[in-house]
């Protein structure tokens, strides 16, 4: 589904909050916090300081404003009062925000304290494959040559990428189609056109790719228990290749 050029607009708005957000909580003393603590933190500056909603909550029966997943859980992990970040950890917050009926989606991996450089490591690798997904989007080219992208430059690294769960199309709805996956064969897959709007959110895994849902419904964690990074940003399709939706103001992309 393509979005008109207002709409591109409207998202725009929602994923500059949204920026705003991560840059709030750089700044808070993340370290002995719980991640409930930090869910209420992001829900009360999402809905008193940028009048704004939380779209997660409520969405699939989800109680909390972000996603937190610390260490070795992958995705959709479940903000608790118990679970306290500790100096050493990894953890990843995963925010949507809605502004004027419209949704962005972003996630970053944040470093706790003093991180060991094998966790350093998978951290920034990550993120350079996320851009080089980025990076490979423009009209005309094809999924497949963003997911190949990204793939590449972990299998390089030595990481395995999760294929269980992927980015998607996003505008009224949280998910809409396409979507996006973190894998694949060059000129394979939908065909980017201008007007496209979609998330692109590696999972990349220090051991084996494969995964498994805890009980509570919600919560994705690495099989072998080695640690897992995520990062995630909002892209639109331009005319001549690609607008980064939720870049925050103080983001340095990696050199090419």
């Amino acid at each position: 589904m393509t979005k008109t050029p207002d709409e591109v607009e409207l998202m725009a708005e929602s994923g500059r909050l949204l920026a705003s957000v991560f840059t709030y909580l750089e700044k808070q003393p993340l370290a002995a916090m719980s991640t409930l603590q930090v869910n209420d933190l992001v829900e009360a500056f999402i809905v008193d300081e940028l009048k704004a909603r939380p779209a997660s909550k409520g969405q699939y029966g989800y109680a909390f404003a972000l996603n937190s997943s610390r260490n070795a859980v992958v995705c959709h992990g479940v903000p608790s009062a118990d679970e306290v970040l500790r100096s050493g950890d990894i953890v990843n917050f995963d925010i949507t925000l809605e502004k004027n009926g419209y949704i962005a989606d972003s996630s970053k991996t944040f470093l706790i304290g003093d991180v060991g450089p094998a966790a350093k490591r998978l951290v920034r690798t990550t993120y350079e494959a996320m851009w080089k997904g980025i990076r490979a989007v423009r009209p005309g080219a094809k999924l497949g040559d963003v997911g190949h992208a990204i793939e590449r430059h972990a299998k390089r690294a030595g990481y395995s990428v999760v294929r269980e769960y992927c980015g998607h199309g996003i505008g009224r709805e949280m998910h809409e189609e396409p979507q996006v996956m973190h894998f694949g064969r060059p000129g394979t897959g939908v065909t980017l056109r201008e007007g496209m709007v979609f998330t692109i959110e590696p999972m990349l895994n220090q051991g084996r790719r494969a995964v498994r849902e805890e009980d509570d419904g919600w919560t994705v964690v690495t099989e072998d228990g080695k640690l897992s990074a995520q990062f995630e940003h909002t892209v639109a399709v331009t005319r001549d290749g690609v607008r980064v939706l939720t870049l925050r103001p103080d983001e340095t992309p990696p050199i090419a």
